[in-house]
């Protein structure tokens, strides 16, 4: 059974950072190419993050670019998402998503990926 699990999430001030951890099991985490995304409230889920199955490849939204940082551990089988200088309308849901790669590259849409998370909140107050 594959299960992806986020943590770190939590109640922040604009400005501060937050680190959020996933950790996949029930598959093979060093062939699967990994993303972020995120969801508020009345919004659809959004590309945030995704990184590549060797971890050479990285990819972002122009609204998280040069704020955030995706990374992978293969050796700890995890993926994180360094988030700095948050601001309010990063509130959302955040998900660890997960997709076999074996060519390699990352995936920014949300239905190219097989396998999801249940989440985690971020909210940023102002």
């Amino acid at each position: 059974q594959v299960r992806l699990v986020e943590s770190g999430g939590g109640v922040v001030q604009a400005g501060v950072s937050l680190r959020l951890s996933c950790t996949p099991s029930g598959l093979t985490f060093g062939n699967q190419a990994l993303g972020w995304f995120r969801q508020a409230p009345g919004k659809e889920r959004e590309f945030v993050a995704s990184i590549s199955r060797s971890g050479s490849d990285t990819d972002y939204s122009a609204s998280v670019k040069g704020r955030f940082t995706i990374s992978r551990d293969n050796a700890k089988k995890s993926v994180y998402l360094q988030m700095n200088d948050l601001e309010p309308w990063d509130t959302a849901v955040y998900y660890c998503a997960a997709v076999g790669a074996p060519w390699g590259g990352t995936h920014n849409r949300p239905g190219e990926y097989t396998y999801w998370g249940q989440g985690t909140q971020v909210t940023v107050s102002s």
